[in-house]
């Protein structure tokens, strides 16, 4: 089951897509009236779907086409930074080793960095490519982790249950000030570069998160294709080692890596540029698509 946040007629909503593919707002689902949002529903339900949720989506009376409403990111005021994984796929390693500055190799353990997300970017809107502050700004699709319930010293075999869901991150990023700066931090962090979205897929729907496709494409060009199992460091492993120094709590958003081909890898590089559309897609999240404006 996915989960949405929108705006239809100026109202910020939230609720779900049911299994006409419509867009059901919580408070037409009868029983979940009070939801206040994709963020309170995980507090509230934590990771397991409550009992009836699906077909009550299917009976409600109130439901909206999507072409119908503005998709906000699933969770549009995030309540801390996203934590994000660094070098996470061998030939993502390989394919910038030579060309950023602090890239020696295949990391040994985990590389983390954080990303602003309040508000977060939403599948549709355009990202503003300040040419006066970068001329290198690169994609990364990412499949992200939704964490379902607050965890401390998760253990590699019970990881999966602390997840709610999967949704995609595009790890914007400006290349040149990420060089200039030896560190990735202001890079990633220009306004709008984390969009999130279009939905959060509850972890019963994924099947095998580590058997997922992934990709993206630059106006219509396909630039990465690889597979959620080519990670370094697997999805237990970064629950398991995040855990172990810092509490977790619901509506937590974990994005996993990139995969080779991102913009910088190429020679020369294809970076954005303004009018691009760039569409990052994880089998069975969806397509998160935005432009550069």
């Amino acid at each position: 089951m996915k989960f949405v946040s929108f705006v239809k007629d100026n109202i910020k909503m939230a609720g779900v897509i049911n299994s006409k593919g419509k867009i059901v707002p919580f408070s037409a689902i009868d029983g979940f009236e009070k939801t206040e949002g994709v963020l309170d529903f995980i507090k509230n339900f934590q990771v397991k779907l409550p009992e009836g949720l699906e077909k009550a989506a299917d009976m409600a009376l109130n439901s909206f086409d999507i072409s119908d409403v503005k998709v906000l990111a699933p969770i549009p005021q995030m309540q801390r930074n996203v934590i994000c994984l660094g070098k996470n796929y061998v030939e993502h390693v390989l394919e910038v080793k030579s060309k950023i500055a602090d890239a020696p190799g295949i990391p040994k353990y985990p590389i983390y960095f954080s990303k602003f997300a309040n508000p977060a970017s939403a599948h549709g809107d355009t990202i503003n490519l300040d040419t006066e502050a970068t001329n290198a700004l690169d994609y990364e699709a990412e499949l992200a982790i939704v964490i379902g319930k607050t965890c401390k010293n998760v253990s590699h075999e019970d990881a999966y249950d602390y997840i709610f869901g999967y949704t995609i991150v595009n790890d914007l990023s400006a290349r040149d000030i990420q060089n200039r700066h030896i560190q990735w931090f202001k890079g990633k962090n220009l306004d709008g570069y984390c969009p999130i979205g279009p939905v959060i897929e509850h972890n019963s729907s994924v099947g095998n998160p580590m058997n997922l496709n992934i990709s993206s494409k630059v106006n219509g060009e396909l630039r990465q294709h690889s597979n959620t199992k080519n990670m370094i460091f697997d999805i237990p492993f970064i629950l398991e080692d995040l855990s172990k120094t810092m509490t977790l709590y619901p509506g937590d958003i974990i994005s996993t890596g990139t995969p080779e081909g991102v913009g910088m890898g190429f020679t020369p590089p294809k970076y954005l540029n303004k009018g691009d559309v760039v569409e990052c897609e994880v089998e069975g999240i969806g397509v998160l698509m935005n432009k550069i404006g």
